[in-house]
């Protein structure tokens, strides 16, 4: 296995949920040296400094300082990405017992290929608030139970024979994951008192979780030459991944940059980023702010600084499915292993502009990094990403990339692996040296 596909599947392992993204990050920060700060702490910056802060338990952000004159144009380098994916949330009171069965009450998070969850082994992760001292003061356990606990089952086709024409499936009703055989006699509080034994408290102190469901087996290489990955959560850990690679790469390279380099790995982009913690918030623009401002800048040096500073919205793109090419546009179409994809759309619903693609083709150029473009087919409305929010909000010339993708936003998704190392290459190339 290609050491680059190692280090990826290795934080896909451990990003089994928002929370698990965000603190697999901050290990890899503070192996680096980068120095933990609280939001809610007066902070003490220095020069040569690196540092990082959680938000709300599933945000990151991290930045190193430079030298130089932070006020001046092009001396503001960020890059952006997120910690959450699409998938099945428990519900409160969430244990049912359906003929002796014991089954989850689930909603979705985020657009999910509904079936794609169906006859593969869940697992359980998140986080789980137990009663604390003071009601202000909930003590929040992280847990990952990290074996196949669950699984939705499908109707055997004898019972539906129209299941290959393509049927619509009643989240309510048919999502509803198999988590026990109870027998007749089953309570339905069988899953709160199952998650009261495995953290050896009493049912009663559990006051509230965010739990998600997550495939169980393990992402791997396949392809005749090991050329594809194949993973769950590829949409978004592939640019988490970037991101910290450039981060550890800065950490690395000493003071032997000028300006400011900031990384922000944001929760919620799945549902929308306008949460408090995500890219929609005023997070990035306070931890710009306190910044600058402890390091002696006036906010309207700040702004200098953000007019003239470049953000990489980092996030997956559609690579060319070779069964449904009409899906693509007729001039734009990437494929996997073909490079780092540049978005753009018309509706801004990829931030870049033609500056913005000018600026990350050269670097490309000259790094000797592929790249190719992504345009969506005029009949298809296609997604969006953070970018646009993010800059909307710091306003500040702005690029979407990414690495191709097959099957975006099912259980598992397939990449190119040489795509993860032009990505690499690119964000260390941003963030370091330019």
């Amino acid at each position: 296995m290609y050491d680059f596909v190692y280090s990826l599947l290795g934080l896909v392992q451990k990003s089994v949920s928002p929370w698990h993204t965000a603190a697999a990050a901050a290990e890899r920060l503070e192996k680096a040296g980068f120095a933990r700060l609280d939001m809610r702490d007066r902070w003490q910056l220095v020069r040569g400094g690196r540092y990082y802060t959680e938000v709300f338990g599933s945000t990151v952000l991290a930045f190193a300082i430079g030298g130089g004159d932070l006020a001046k144009p092009d001396l503001l380098r960020l890059a952006a990405a997120h910690t959450d994916f699409p998938g099945l949330r428990i519900k409160p009171s969430a244990g049912m017992v359906k003929d002796g069965y014991g089954v989850l009450n689930v909603e979705s998070y985020g657009g999910i290929i509904l079936h794609s969850w169906q006859d593969r082994p869940l697992s359980i992760a998140g986080r789980v608030a137990v009663r604390g001292e003071k009601a202000f003061s909930p003590v929040v356990r992280l847990v990952d139970f990290a074996r196949p606990l669950l699984v939705i089952p499908e109707l055997a086709i004898h019972m539906n024979r129209k299941v290959n024409e393509g049927t619509a499936i009643k989240k309510q009703k048919e999502m509803l994951p198999l988590m026990a055989v109870l027998g007749k006699d089953g309570e339905k509080s069988f899953f709160e008192e199952w998650l009261a034994g495995e953290l050896g408290c009493c049912r009663e102190d559990i006051l509230s979780y965010e739990l998600n469901l997550y495939p169980y087996e393990a992402g791997c290489q396949l392809g005749m030459a090991g050329e594809m990955v194949s993973a769950p959560r590829l949409d978004n850990i592939t640019s988490v991944e970037a991101c910290l690679q450039a981060m550890e790469a800065v950490a690395g390279a000493g003071q032997d940059f000028q300006g400011l380099r900031l990384i922000a790995l944001f929760d919620n982009e799945e549902i929308g980023s306008r949460t408090k913690q995500g890219a929609g918030s005023a997070v990035l623009l306070q931890v710009l702010e306190r910044i600058y401002g402890v390091l002696g800048y006036s906010r309207e040096q700040m702004w200098q600084a953000v007019s003239g500073g470049f953000m990489l919205s980092v996030d997956v793109a559609h690579g060319l499915q070779p069964n449904y090419p009409e899906k693509y546009d007729v001039t734009n179409r990437p494929v996997l292993n073909g490079g780092v994809v540049l978005k753009q759309a018309a509706s801004q619903s990829y931030a870049g502009d033609a500056e913005a693609v000018a600026i990350v083709s050269a670097i490309c150029q000259q790094e000797g990094i592929d790249c190719q473009r992504f345009v969506n087919h005029s009949d298809e409305p296609g997604g969006s990403t953070l970018g646009s929010i993010a800059s909307a909000l710091v306003p500040m010339r702005t690029m979407d990339i990414g690495v191709p993708l097959l099957s975006m936003h099912s259980a598992r998704e397939t990449m190119g692996a040489w795509d993860q190392e032009s990505l690499n290459h690119l964000l260390k190339a941003f963030i370091v040296n330019f």
